[in-house]
């Protein structure tokens, strides 16, 4: 007998046709099915392929594997007569075969596209945001393929300082700021930045990368109890610190404080996840926070919420997810320019 992975594309292609060719089916045809379906990446190709069609820049954006082996993927699929291509232009699309399938393989591919499993779910969300965009005539997102397409200097930091660049802020706080490698994007376009972090060792590292800022300082401080006047600053940056913070809620009352009627608090944070041993030996004390708690985290601590919601999700495993929250203290914020704290 034929092991799975040694089946030629005729093999393959025999096990998904259609029922009258059943009598024709070898053990070792049904064996190869089950290998071919029992990875997860290809059901959920399958899965996502099932109504409609998709370029292979689709289905990455989508699911967040890699280009080559979501090429790869659709390639042992295609051979296997599971789904066809379309050429057009530069590019192919490709759909399941659904007229080609078994009843067998189809119910487990529509069962699989209706699960509630959470990655299927994530899948499911993201390819109407896609579809949505589409509808509204928004152009696919270049972002989204800058690590794959990379060209001399098209990179996540020239990304980041040209975008900066349309900034114009007042006296920012960056509260646990770490080395100062996000707060430094932004520095040439702040009234006056300070970044606070409890390790000093880190805020040694900052302090060195923005000593060619006149208008930035880098000083150790508890996120807890900052040391600075009520009403002190117009934005706040608070950038994967809630996670670590023994007490999140303090640390956003505390930036509530500091800030000026009117004032912006930007807040990033890891989704809840169910992956510790990923994110413990970084010193996580929680395990990320949703959007709905980040948001109730934000109105109990007096912010106006403009937006909580995930903002991205990580291409590799375990496909880690970032909240992006907003908030506004409440307030008219002042006209005249104050005064460095």
């Amino acid at each position: 007998m034929k092991s799975p992975g040694s089946l030629t594309g005729r093999a393959r292609a025999t096990i998904i046709r259609q029922s009258e060719y059943a009598d024709y089916m070898r053990l070792d045809d049904y064996a190869g099915t089950l290998s071919l379906l029992g990875d997860e990446n290809r059901l959920r190709l399958c899965a996502l392929l099932k109504d409609r069609e998709l370029c292979v820049t689709d289905l990455v954006r989508v699911t967040g594997i890699a280009q080559s082996r979501v090429s790869t993927h659709l390639g042992r699929l295609r051979e296997a007569g599971l789904v066809r291509d379309r050429r057009k232009g530069p590019q192919s699309f490709y759909a399941l075969a659904t007229e080609a399938l078994s009843e067998t393989v189809r119910s487990v591919v529509d069962d699989a596209a209706r699960s509630h499993d959470p990655t299927i779910e994530g899948d499911r969300e993201r390819l109407a945001e896609l579809e949505r965009e589409r509808k509204k005539g928004v152009p696919e997102s270049f972002i989204d393929e800058i690590e794959r397409d990379y060209s001399p200097g098209r990179t996540w930091r020239s990304l980041a300082l040209g975008v900066a660049a349309l900034l114009d802020l007042g006296d920012v706080i960056d509260v646990g700021s770490g080395d100062g490698a996000a707060a430094s994007a932004i520095a040439p376009y702040c009234g006056s930045l300070t970044c606070v972090d409890s390790n000093e060792k880190m805020i040694e590292a900052a302090s060195e990368r923005l000593s060619k800022f006149e208008n930035a300082r880098a000083k150790v401080a508890d996120a807890q109890a900052l040391p600075f006047p009520d009403g002190s600053f117009d934005a706040a940056l608070v950038l994967h610190t809630l996670t670590y913070a023994e007490d999140p809620e303090r640390v956003l009352a505390e930036t509530a404080r500091v800030l000026r009627p009117g004032g912006r608090v930007v807040v990033e944070c890891l989704n809840a996840h169910r992956r510790p041993e990923v994110t413990t030996p970084y010193g996580e004390r929680h395990r990320g926070f949703s959007p709905r708690a980040l948001r109730k985290l934000l109105e109990s601590t007096g912010f106006d919420v403009r937006t909580s919601e995930v903002a991205c999700r990580e291409s590799k495993k375990p496909h880690l997810e970032v909240v992006l929250g907003i908030g506004t203290k409440p307030g008219a914020a002042p006209k005249k320019k104050r005064e460095r704290p």
